[in-house]
């Protein structure tokens, strides 16, 4: 009679039952996407602004030492064969926001977008890098540089980042940077879509925003996709320390008759303890081991940076204009002081980082580039490549295919074997005719593909004394 009674259920307890039963079968569906949304890595994105190869340390500055930016390439990967998708500021970031070649857009013509112009900017229906990443859930901060367009139409809320603290062109003081300042709204320092008036050096204002928006990982169980774009170490050249240096550029941000070595040194620092905030910040969420941080630059560095083994600077398609640093580190899945020789671009990343995210690129909107996640993760090997540049100034064009550069400037061509000789020193364009003549071909079909350079777009050239 007791067993009978231990098997008997009443209507009430089979309702009871069932719907507990109901409740976790619902509840699991979310709570394998809560689980699902938290294996997915963070992923920090720092850019310096016209950075050149050797500009720290890990890659041979030899006047000063760059200890954090530094600790990225030691616990991580140093992608050896790194390039930029442009030569220039908002052609890369072009690019970098949209896994394509720049040429495709109206905005990736300009060579770069100039101060001030409301006219161009990047179309808010592309899907971006960042849209993409918040459609799955990830919280989108830019902090630092954008310059693809600032008007009621374009900037970086219209274009995935949810949230914005930075500058909306391509220069700005270091120190003045507000309306109280005097001035231009171009030139101010925004914080969402109002310009602020917060005073300090601009490169440590990056960095606190940077480390804060890191800190909120203890608490935000959501991704983090944050875009840490300095505007260090370009020009006006201004240390830390130069405010009254400041106050005599005024508006010349150019700044053509200013700058030295220790200058730069001094900013190039500046923007390594910066770094050094964000990793202690990263440190302290506890969440470091699956978060993906990267370092690079938009594209070569300019007047005082050093471009060691390369030749050729911002504005170039010379390796020392597009080469870049860049190291990976994301211990969860990539083991320290790894060193690759896959050669990358910038377009690269956005495939790349979204498939770590579980992701993929919209299919109306296809990259150019390559998804090189089994690469870095050390599961696949490094893949030949074929990349395409060209550059408005000087009439320049280049076609990296495999080891084989050719290379335009102006009339003069040229032929490379970067395997033997990546300082670009030895032409064999007059001892092999048919491989550049077959390259300037492939380069020539490419580029039938791209829109064509607006008569007055700009385009940013060298005058300095010892450019031709």
């Amino acid at each position: 009679m007791s067993d009978t009674k231990r098997n008997t259920w009443t209507r009430r307890q089979l309702l009871q039952s069932g719907g507990a039963a109901g409740l976790g079968a619902a509840l699991l569906p979310s709570l394998q996407a809560a689980q699902a949304q938290a294996d997915r890595p963070n992923i920090i994105w720092i850019m310096a602004d016209d950075l050149g190869f050797a500009d720290v340390s890990f890659t041979g500055q030899r006047a000063f030492t760059t200890p954090n930016i530094d600790r990225i390439a030691r616990e991580g990967l140093f992608l050896r064969q790194s390039y930029a998708n442009s030569a220039v500021c908002s052609a890369t970031r072009t690019g970098l926001i949209t896994g394509r070649y720049q040429y495709r857009l109206r905005v990736g013509l300009e060579e770069p977008i100039g101060t001030g112009n409301e006219e161009v900017g990047l179309e808010p229906e592309h899907p971006t890098l960042p849209s993409l990443l918040r459609d799955q859930g990830y919280r989108t901060s830019l902090v630092g540089k954008w310059h693809l367009g600032l008007s009621s139409r374009f900037g970086p809320l219209h274009s995935g980042y949810q949230s914005f603290y930075g500058v909306p062109f391509g220069a700005a003081d270091y120190f003045r940077h507000s309306k109280a300042a005097g001035v231009a709204r171009s030139g101010q320092l925004f914080d969402g879509s109002e310009p602020s008036d917060e005073d300090g050096y601009l490169t440590d204002l990056f960095s606190r925003r940077a480390a804060r928006e890191v800190e909120t990982l203890k608490s935000d169980r959501r991704p983090l996709f944050l875009s840490l774009h300095f505007t260090a170490p370009h020009w006006p050249w201004e240390g830390p320390e130069d405010a009254a240096v400041s106050a005599a550029v005024g508006s010349n941000l150019q700044h053509r008759d200013g700058g030295n070595l220790e200058t730069y040194k001094r900013m190039v620092l500046a923007m390594d303890r910066g770094v050094g905030q964000v990793l202690a910040a990263l440190d302290r969420s506890g969440r470091a081991r699956n978060t993906i941080v990267v370092f690079t630059s938009d594209n070569g560095g300019e007047r005082f940076s050093d471009t060691w083994p390369f030749i050729g600077q911002k504005g170039e398609l010379l390796e020392g204009g597009i080469r870049v640093p860049l190291f990976v580190r994301w211990p969860a899945r990539i083991a320290r002081g790894q060193r690759s020789e896959q050669v990358n671009i910038s377009m690269d990343w956005v495939p790349t980082l979204l498939a770590a995210a579980g992701t993929r690129q919209h299919p109306d909107y296809p990259s150019d580039g390559m998804d090189l996640l089994d690469v870095i993760t050390g599961h696949a090997a490094p893949r030949s490549r074929r990349l395409f540049w060209r550059y408005k100034a000087a009439t320049q064009s280049a076609l990296r295919d495999g080891d084989w550069k050719y290379l335009k400037l102006r009339a003069k061509e040229y032929l490379f074997n970067l395997a033997a000789d990546e300082r670009e020193r030895a032409d064999h364009a007059a001892g092999e005719p048919a491989r550049p003549a077959a390259m300037k071909q492939q380069w020539a079909d490419w580029n039938a593909t791209m829109l064509p350079y607006p008569e007055k777009s700009v385009a940013y050239g060298n005058n300095a004394a010892d450019r031709y």
